[in-house]
This record gives C-alpha cells, structure tokens and sequence, in this order.
C-alpha cells in the first residue's frame, strides 16, 4: 500500500505536459503576457467617445464668499456717512454645461486614432503572445534535443562500459596490455564526464521551460510528452510570403502607425477650420447686505452663450506642423516598405536554412544507419580480437557523432520552421487549437 501510495505521489509530482499543455499554461500565467494583455485594458478604456471630446462636459459647482469693509459715503448735502465692519455675503450653485459642436473634424480624427489605438493594443498584444509561443515552442524542442543528446550520450558511455568489462576481462587472463586497459578507461571517464555535463544543459533548459510557462515551483520535475523531434518538410514558400504581407504582425504595426500619423495630420488640419462651441448654465445666486435698502438678493436662472471663433495668425505655427506631419506620414510608409523588403530578406534567409536543414538531416539519417552497422561490424571484430581499442574507439565516436549532427539537423530545421511561421504570422494557428489562438 505504501509503495502504491509512493508511486501516485511521484507522478502527480512530475507532471507531463505536451507542447500546447504548456502554451496553454504559458498564456495563463507567464508576466510579460498578463502585462501586455493589463496594457491593451488601457488602450481600450481609452477609447470612447468622451475621451475624443464628442460629448460635452458637464460642472454642478457651488459656494460661498464674502467681504467686510469700512465703507465711508460723502452725500450731497455735505455730510459722511461712515459704516465700519459691513458685512456682505454671497451663496451660489450652479450646473453648467460645455460643449464643442465643431472644431474641423479634429475630434471625429481623434476619435478614429483612439480607435486605432486600441487596434494597435491588441496587435501588441498578439505580438507578445506570438514572441512567447515562438521562445517556448523553440526551448520546447531544444528541451527535447538535449534529453535525445543526453540518450546518446548515455548510449555511449554503456559501450565503453562494455568495453572496459571486455578489456579487465582480457586483461586478466594475460591477452591484453595494462596500456589498452588504461585508455579503456580514460575513455570511459571522458564518457562518464561528458553525461554529467549533459546533465546540467537538460536541467537548465527545464529550468527555463519552467521559467517561461511560470511555473510557481521553477524547479519543478516536469516531464514532456514528445521524445523525438519531427519536422514538417511540407512548408511553401510562396504560401509563407503571401500569409507575411497579410498576417505579420510587426507589418501590421507599421501599417497602423501610418493611419495614425495620417489622423495626427488630419487634426492638426483641423485648425484651419472655425470651431463652434455652446455653454449653457442653470444656477441659484443669494446676496445678503447689511447696509443699504436691500438685505437679500435671490437669483434664480438659465444662462447660456454660442461661441463662433477661428484662429487668424499664430505665427505660422500650423504651416509647421503640417508640413511636419506629412512628412511623418512619408517617413511611416517609407518605414513600411523598408519593413516589408526586411521580411522578404528574413523570410529567403530562413527558407535556405528550412530547406538546407531538411537535406542535411535526410543525409544524416543515412549516416546513422552506416555509423550503427559500421558500429556493430567494429565491435564483433574487437571481441574476436580483430580490431585494436584505438579503431574501436574511432568508431564508437563516429557513431555518437552521427547521432549529434542528426540531431542538430532534426533541431535546427525545427526551429527554422518556427520562425517561417512566426514571420508569416502563423505561429497561433501551428501550435494548436482555437483555444490557445484565441486566448489573446
């Protein structure tokens, strides 16, 4: 009962997660996400129709004041009439109404750059999440490349166990050299050191996994379900470029910077247009006097005013800034192009390595199969006695050698393909179902 106990506790400790497992995980929990995510909340509480100025503004004010004064009041028959501390006091509310009906379409521009503020919030966003899929996706599968490098390593370290057992075996019964069991065995330490080496690039490659999806216990021991690393060799490139120009986010950016620097140039136009504005208010007014024939004042009334103004001279100042902003709107198309002729660069640079990278690793795939038969035949001839440690050796590390630069093929395709999906906006919909899609 114990040891079943013991082995429940195990695996809930170590728990398996697949590559959208831990996207999924990811999304929910890792900072910079929720960040961005709490970031594109602001750009869309910004973006209303009062913060734009459509609607008017609405005071409700009151309050009191007063004077005392030493009044002095020559007459006309010749006399002073003094009065010293007069007491004079006034009560006022008031609800008071602004409004700009007209100012040249500058708040209807204001309004749609708000808008597009909260587009560009949410393409931040998609932005961020697409970084963190692509950095996961790829120490995902870096993860797996070295516990696959960790596996060969391994491997070998048990064929020069084999070996050592062979040559102390040989060695005692007088038909080896102490000298071919003495590199037996610096071959098999040199292999013992190179696993424990391994052994802390898998750790710290889980430590950033776990680092990554924000992990509570960064340590934790989990365990990914994949093992191998299969690449995709169906990409196409001309599929690749069309879904960049529609889909890039980083273009997509540089598209809405140029329709806001495009607004930004319609409401400096705005000025030089009229504006129109209402004010309108509603108020109480009570005067209280100690002198004179009135004690209390009450005024009870609506107030209100329509203002037509247009700005004459200010220095040239608005010839300034248009000029200034069309050339901003020059410069944010110029920046777009210049972006789009860069992605077409990355994306050529990429898809060499992408195809380059897939010929290599079906050619290493053929040199395993020689490396492991070459293997095998280098062995059985060691046992008969055929073959001399030092050959052994070489083809002991033609094998290893084999598997690593297979499984530097395996890797660095996938990672090419990574970023040819990432580049061409892609990356949401390759990693998995709608739910992680539409999680931003």
């Amino acid at each position: 009962m114990a040891l079943i106990v013991s082995a429940a506790c195990s695996l809930q400790a170590q728990r398996v997660f697949s590559l959208n497992d831990c996207i999924k995980t990811g999304l929910e929990r890792n900072y910079s996400i929720r960040i961005v995510r709490n970031e594109q909340q602001i750009s869309d509480n910004d973006a209303t129709l009062g913060n734009a100025g459509y609607l008017p503004t609405v005071d409700l004010s009151g309050g009191v004041s007063g004077s005392v004064n030493n009044n002095s009041n020559k007459l006309s028959d010749g006399t002073t009439e003094k009065a010293n501390g007069v007491n004079s006091e006034t009560a006022d509310i008031g609800l008071n109404v602004n409004w700009t009906i007209f100012d040249g379409l500058g708040i209807q521009a204001t309004y749609a750059k708000l808008k597009e503020l909260q587009r560009m919030g949410e393409l931040n966003t998609r932005l961020t999440i697409e970084d963190f899929v692509a950095d996961l996706s790829g120490e995902y599968y870096n993860l797996i490349r070295q516990k696959i490098r960790l596996r060969n390593l391994r491997s070998t370290l048990d064929l020069s166990r084999e070996r050592l057992r062979i040559v102390e075996e040989r060695y005692y019964i007088g038909s080896m050299s102490r000298l071919d069991l003495q590199q037996a065995q610096v071959d098999f330490n040199a292999d013992s050191s190179n696993v424990l080496n391994q052994l802390e690039q898998v750790h710290t490659s889980r430590i950033r996994l776990n680092q990554l999806m924000a992990l509570e216990n960064v340590e934790e021991q989990i365990h990914i379900k994949d093992s191998l690393i299969t690449p995709n060799p169906f990409l196409d490139e001309v599929e690749l470029w069309k879904s960049t120009l529609a889909s890039n986010v980083v273009l997509l950016i540089s598209q809405k910077n140029k329709v806001i620097s495009e607004l930004d140039y319609k409401k400096i136009r705005s000025r030089n247009y009229p504006y129109v504005k209402l004010n309108a208010g509603y108020g109480y007014t009570a005067n209280w006097y100690e002198v004179g024939s009135t004690d209390l004042q009450r005024r009870l009334g609506l107030n209100y005013g329509l203002t037509v103004g247009i700005n004459v001279f200010d220095g040239f100042n608005r010839k300034r800034e248009q000029r200034n902003a069309r050339i901003q709107v020059e410069n944010m198309e110029l920046r777009t192009q210049e972006l789009e002729l860069s992605l077409r660069a990355d994306l050529s640079n990429f898809w060499m390595a992408y195809r380059n990278n897939l010929d290599l690793w079906s050619l290493e795939k053929e040199n395993l199969v020689a490396a492991q038969e070459n293997y095998r035949i280098a062995i059985d001839r060691y046992k008969l006695g055929d073959l001399s440690g030092i050959e052994l050796r070489e083809a002991q590390n033609s094998l290893l050698e084999a598997e690593e630069r297979q499984s530097i093929a395996e890797y660095s395709t996938k990672i090419c393909e990574i970023s040819l999906l990432q580049l061409s906006g892609q990356i949401l919909t390759y990693t998995g179902p709608d739910e992680e899609k539409a999680s931003y």
